[in-house]
């Protein structure tokens, strides 16, 4: 199945609620999970940037996890960052996050260099990929880990409607539109390693996470 492009926001109230209504905890557990494996940590101190947070879901698991990061989390989705405030203001964590509205390519971000830079489900959204990995690369500390989860393109459109129907099964009917769309916009395994070389991160590693994630990681 050739690859689908989405529109590159989400910022549609509708839309946002709905994606900030769902249950993602299976697949944001995962991503944290991930970065404490692939980085033989159990904690983490400083400053991380957190590219497509979205409503901030995982960027709030990220920082319960780690009781040391300061993250600085960017969407280009003001209708997404709304619900994201909220969200971190209740769980009193605003003193830890700051969210910014940033579409990228940018360079205007709060600090110059991150000592991680993390990123889930943002790649799919962009019809430049190079944005992202050249995004990660220009921001991160030299030896700063670098995590990247996104969804992996089903070989075939009745693929990608059986998974769509597995794991959004209850979910609003907008959603699930969303979700199958996604699937359709998503890079294969060998598409990210190309984007990879590319974007001269050469170091980094990619591989199959799940039955619909792939993640790539390394260090600048």
């Amino acid at each position: 199945m050739k690859r689908i492009p989405e529109p590159e926001l989400m910022d549609d109230a509708e839309q946002a609620a709905a994606y900030h209504r769902a249950d993602f905890s299976e697949a944001h557990n995962l991503f944290v999970d991930l970065f404490r494996e692939l980085f033989g940590t159990d904690s983490w101190k400083g400053p991380v940037l957190d590219l497509g947070c979205g409503t901030a879901d995982v960027t709030l698991r990220f920082a319960r996890a780690f009781q040391g990061a300061e993250i600085d989390a960017i969407d280009g989705a003001e209708a997404m960052l709304r619900l994201a405030r909220e969200t971190v203001d209740r769980q009193h964590l605003s003193g830890r996050i700051r969210l910014f509205c940033r579409h990228l390519p940018t360079g205007d971000l709060p600090q110059a260099q991150y000592g991680a830079v993390i990123s889930n489900s943002l790649l799919h959204h962009l019809q430049d990929p190079l944005t992202l990995w050249r995004t990660a690369r220009a921001y991160s500390a030299e030896g700063a880990p670098i995590l990247v989860m996104d969804l992996l393109r089903p070989e075939t459109p009745i693929q990608a409607e059986r998974l769509m129907n597995r794991y959004a099964a209850g979910e609003a009917e907008l959603l699930r539109r969303d979700f199958f769309n996604s699937l359709c916009a998503a890079y294969r395994l060998e598409e990210v390693e190309e984007q990879l070389w590319q974007a001269e991160l050469r170091n980094m590693e990619v591989r199959v996470v799940s039955d619909r994630h792939w993640v790539a990681w390394g260090r600048a």
